[in-house]
């Protein structure tokens, strides 16, 4: 089996020594699921579990490392160092044995611990004969109503994975549904932006919306919308396949610090009411970030406008203007609802073309060139004349600063 493993296990491409480890101290979890399935990461997520004073333990590597230090729960003893490029929790056996920490796990394929002074691996639940048939089987029902959010995690994992739930495993889930609705909103979110960047877990989100595990978080959605996301699959491949560009942006995040993809936008907005106003209270109650909800919201608000042929440049301008990076998304949903790509390639064209004056502005002057020029204080009106010479420069009457004044200075007189 050792051989078998990738790299993360062994203790010289840890971010810490083993030395500083107490004995025993086991890995357990997706790094050793991933290892003997031959999954490599660039990012280490390693887990382990300690017989004692887990989160001193931890304390300690984070001080000797100078790395971050996140108690996770004071009462469970767990706690979290990170690293540049690595992420090692530390949690407290839980238990009188390891064997008995490895009982209370969610499926078999997460249950399995391995020794990293020995190269032992320890599998009381035959996790590893689950893992070479790709199967996804849980450790018991009492387990899994222990914290639901496993109910959901089941599709997730299976999804990453490739993997398929055993059917008695599938059967607790479904008679165990309801308990889902206990489980803190945000918590849901994390498991849902994974699946949500990716085409592979679509069948799976469809598969959970019919075992019962969704409609508590997505009150407006019906079977019908759940279908709309293998739509939005398809769009994104079309537009990608015409714009390869597109792809990477597709799969960047909202920001950084928020990991919802764009391509999660698009599937958020099939899922929410279609009223932008109902869409962002239950996106709130799902405590998604500003800048997501005002992501969804606005590309619901504005993808019936690519709907409307024959935009004027003066259309085309204030809608770039409001919808900014949120453009592909809204692309993706008109077309999920009926409006062709060869009738809004120009658009696309537009907004991938960074010198295109309508997609991106070049401001000829500033509001301070105008207040100085005109002699006019500062006031909404300043705004308004910078909109209308953007709007005269794609339409060609402007070209030049000077023109811009001047062209402001008219329509000052006229207004």
């Amino acid at each position: 089996m050792a051989s078998l493993f990738s790299s993360c296990l062994f203790p010289e491409n840890w971010p810490f020594s083993l030395e500083l480890l107490p004995q025993p101290a086991y890995m357990v979890g997706g790094a050793v699921r991933d290892a003997i399935l031959g999954r490599t990461r660039e990012y280490l997520d390693l887990d382990f579990v300690l017989p004692s004073n887990a989160v001193k333990v931890a304390r300690q590597i984070a001080t000797h490392y100078k790395a971050g230090f996140v108690l996770l729960d004071s009462e469970r003893q767990i706690a979290r160092v990170v690293f540049p490029h690595a992420t090692a929790d530390f949690a407290q056996q839980e238990g009188d044995s390891l064997e008995a920490d490895l009982h209370r796990r969610d499926f078999t394929v997460n249950a399995i611990a391995y020794n990293p002074r020995t190269q032992e691996i320890i599998d009381p639940l035959q996790g590893c004969a689950d893992i070479k048939k790709h199967l996804l089987k849980m450790v018991s029902p009492a387990n899994l109503a222990d914290d639901p959010l496993r109910l959901l995690r089941a599709y997730r994992q299976a999804s990453q994975l490739g993997f398929t739930i055993e059917t008695t495993t599938q059967a607790a889930i479904r008679a165990l549904a309801s308990h889902i609705a206990k489980v803190a909103p945000e918590r849901v979110r994390v498991e849902l932006a994974y699946m949500l960047a990716s085409s592979q877990a679509t069948p799976w989100l469809i598969g959970a919306s019919k075992d019962g595990l969704l409609a508590p978080f997505f009150k407006s959605a019906t079977p019908k919308h759940f279908h709309q996301l293998a739509e939005v699959d398809t769009a994104a491949n079309q537009l990608t396949h015409r714009w390869p560009q597109l792809s990477e942006q597709l799969q960047s995040y909202v920001r950084d610090t928020v990991k919802t993809t764009w391509l999660g936008i698009a599937k958020l907005a099939c899922l929410v009411n279609p009223n932008p106003e109902i869409a962002e209270i239950e996106l709130q109650e799902l405590t998604y970030s500003r800048a997501e909800i005002k992501a969804v919201t606005t590309a619901l608000k504005l993808f019936p406008q690519l709907k409307t042929p024959l935009m004027t440049l003066r259309e085309q301008y204030f809608l770039f203007q409001e919808a900014g990076t949120v453009f592909i998304s809204t692309a993706i949903l008109s077309v999920i609802h009926g409006q062709s790509v060869e009738a809004i390639a120009p658009l696309i064209s537009r907004y991938l073309n960074p010198d295109d004056l309508v997609a991106h502005p070049t401001p000829l002057v500033s509001g301070r060139d105008i207040m100085v020029a005109l002699k006019t204080p500062a006031s909404p009106l300043v705004g308004k004349l910078l909109t209308e010479i953007a709007i005269a420069q794609i339409e060609g009457k402007v070209s030049t600063p000077e023109e811009a004044i001047a062209f402001a200075a008219k329509l000052v007189i006229n207004h």
